[in-house]
């Protein structure tokens, strides 16, 4: 955007902003709240988005230029305005805030502790009043087998509450009562206050996989062995059993004193993808996954304060662990530490996992976010609604007369100028076809637009050649008759209804240059760029922005993303058959010696840099291979 474009209309006045604390929010022309931010200082952080238009990330100079007017609240203490902040967003879901999405409504195991005799159950609702929760569980069947083994040792109701109330007014023991499958009050083997104690017992396990029930049930089982009781022996030793199962399905990952909750995060320009661990009692209890749509640009460390506030905002205190393991530490942890310590009534600590097992299972958390965000981006292309709004959202935005049934996407790939290789994937109605996948390999250039131009040159030269297969022999069919088969034409002659290039505007119009060239202006073409993710049309000064949440956008990302990896993967190969050839070359010098020497240096670059001795240091290589090795490669 030029320099000279004019400031926004609503921009405050010098001076009018204060430097207090505070939460701010931009509103439209309608009133509608675009989005909320906290400050320690609202003059220098408001001062941020009313730079010059184009030194602002592309999202947030949309956020800025939609809004009409930017308000604040000065708060007494950085805390507050974290609090305020949370209150805010919940209650104006501002579009321009991150915002939240469960992958699936994972199934909990809750004992329901406000009624008169508990039970437990498995539900997916969260709002069951005075229910004690445990998970969320990733299958439903495990939240059963879990269950199973628990009333086992702490034989509490499991029945229905019309069967509790019924077995209670008849005094007749529940159905499951009958059978062994139900312990509570309505089995009319304990009391309501028995029952209400094994409840205790039940939920103060859960909670922490407290050892002094092992402890307990080994010292009653050997009390009555002792005492020849062996029938009451075999029961203390089913429990155990049955204990020590609950406690091998959830592996032990950290300290049997570690209640503590990590985050794995992974993103990208638009999304990403939380894993939050649940610890206690140094085993992982449960796993919860949601999604983030950015809007704006955030940076890693603020996208942990909004993951902290949102898993939080709502929390009980007895769901607020005493550890909270991040990725990264946001600037306000110490305000949010604080925030926490309010909420729990006990201290809170925010930190990174730096080393040990707590770093290990951090590495896990990551990974899972990683795989989940790339799941999260293949449903969306594959998906046959999401697929088809997409196409139909970039006819539209991108102007074109016909859905893009067929499009190819193309990326150069290249270290340092040399080993240069582009590839060209193919979608048709928006899933790819790896068959139609090609590489080229391009003269040795720094300039990508150049290459562009001559991989799209070498291209659209298939379109206008004529059909050179030879014609197919005819084939009798069973009844005698001869039928000539239908010709096939070559895949690569297949006329594309968008051509997209990775890049921005001098890549674009490289690729323009190349379809006039060729006579074929009919076919649209864009470019994506990936640092912005902005989407480029030739001969346009300015891009086109499509929203976050648009499966046009995120058809786009995953074109770029499978034509880049298709490149390295080709470019990686050509590299490795490069360096095989170089060293082959050299008298004496076979697979397994050339295999032995990568791995000791590294690459041909290292290996040129070593001195004959210490070539000659490894094994299998004696002082006269070791000089002409390094004879042959000084003479490249």
């Amino acid at each position: 955007m030029p320099r000279s474009a004019p400031a926004l209309p609503y921009k405050p006045k010098p001076g009018e902003i204060p430097t207090n604390p505070g939460v701010y929010r931009f509103r439209d022309a309608d009133g509608r709240v675009l989005y909320v931010g906290k400050a320690k200082n609202l003059r220098a952080r408001l001062s941020n988005y009313f730079a010059p238009l184009h030194t602002l990330h592309t999202r947030t100079r949309r956020m800025v230029t939609t809004a009409a007017s930017v308000e604040w609240t000065v708060v007494a203490s950085d805390v507050d305005s974290l609090q305020l902040e949370y209150m805010w967003i919940k209650e104006f879901d501002p579009p321009f805030n991150v915002r939240y999405r469960d992958d699936k409504s994972y199934p909990f195991m809750a004992v329901t502790l406000a009624d008169e005799a508990p039970r437990v159950i498995v539900t997916r609702n969260r709002r069951i009043p005075g229910a004690k929760y445990f998970g969320p569980y990733p299958k439903v069947w495990a939240v059963h087998d879990t269950i199973d083994l628990m009333i086992r040792v702490f034989p509490i109701r499991t029945c229905s509450d019309s069967s509790y109330k019924k077995a209670m007014a008849s005094g007749r023991p529940c159905f499951p009562g009958q059978i062994g499958r139900c312990g509570g009050p309505c089995s009319m083997k304990v009391s309501i206050e028995e029952h209400r104690a094994m409840v205790d017992d039940f939920v103060a396990f859960m909670s922490g996989g407290d050892q002094r029930f092992a402890r307990e049930l080994t010292a009653r089982m050997k009390e009555a062995a002792a005492a020849m009781d062996y029938e009451t022996a075999a029961v203390y030793r089913d429990k155990l059993q049955a204990i020590d199962a609950v406690l091998n399905k959830s592996a032990l990952v950290l300290s049997d004193d570690t209640d503590a909750d990590l985050f794995g995060i992974a993103e990208d320009e638009l999304a990403a993808t939380v894993q939050h661990f649940v610890v206690r009692g140094g085993r992982v209890r449960g796993v919860r996954a949601s999604t983030i749509e950015k809007e704006i640009d955030i940076s890693g460390a603020d996208l942990v304060d909004q993951v902290l506030q949102r898993s939080y905002g709502d929390a009980a205190a007895a769901d607020i662990p005493r550890q909270v393991l991040v990725p990264a530490l946001p600037e306000d942890a110490g305000d949010i530490e604080e925030w926490l310590s309010a909420r729990r009534g006990k201290r809170v600590s925010i930190q990174v996992a730096q080393r040990g097992r707590k770093a290990e299972l951090m590495k896990t958390a990551n990974l899972n976010a990683q795989q989940a965000l790339m799941l999260h981006k293949t449903r969306r292309t594959s998906d046959y609604v999401a697929r088809t709004q997409a196409l139909t959202d970039l006819q539209e935005a991108l102007g074109l007369s016909e859905a893009p049934l067929r499009i190819e996407c193309f990326d150069v790939s290249h270290l340092g100028g040399t080993h240069v290789v582009a590839s060209m994937v193919v979608f048709e109605d928006g899933l790819p076809r790896k068959d139609q996948y090609r590489t080229f390999g391009v003269p040795e250039t720094t300039d990508d637009t150049d290459s562009i131009h001559q991989v799209l040159t070498r291209r659209l030269a298939y379109l206008n050649r004529p059909e050179e297969q030879d014609e197919p022999e005819p084939q009798p069919t069973d009844d005698g008759e001869v039928v000539a088969p239908a010709r096939k034409k070559p895949r690569f002659a297949y006329r594309p209804q968008l051509l997209v290039v990775d890049g921005g505007k001098p890549q674009v119009e490289a690729a323009a240059r190349a379809l006039a060239d060729a006579g074929h202006e009919e076919i649209a073409l864009c470019g994506i760029a990936k640092r912005l993710e902005e989407v480029w049309l030739p001969g346009e000064d300015y891009p086109v922005i499509l929203p976050r949440t648009s499966e046009a956008l995120y058809l786009l990302q995953r074109l770029r993303d499978e034509a880049h990896r298709f490149a390295i993967t080709h470019q990686r190969k050509r590299r490795r058959r490069d360096i095989n050839s170089v060293l082959s070359e050299v008298p004496g010098l076979g697979a397994t010696r050339i295999k032995a020497l990568l791995r000791h240096f590294g690459s041909v670059a290292a290996l040129s840099e070593a001195t004959p001795e210490q070539i000659a240091e490894l094994p299998g290589i004696g002082p006269k291979l070791a000089a002409t090795v390094h004879e042959h490669l000084a003479r490249r």
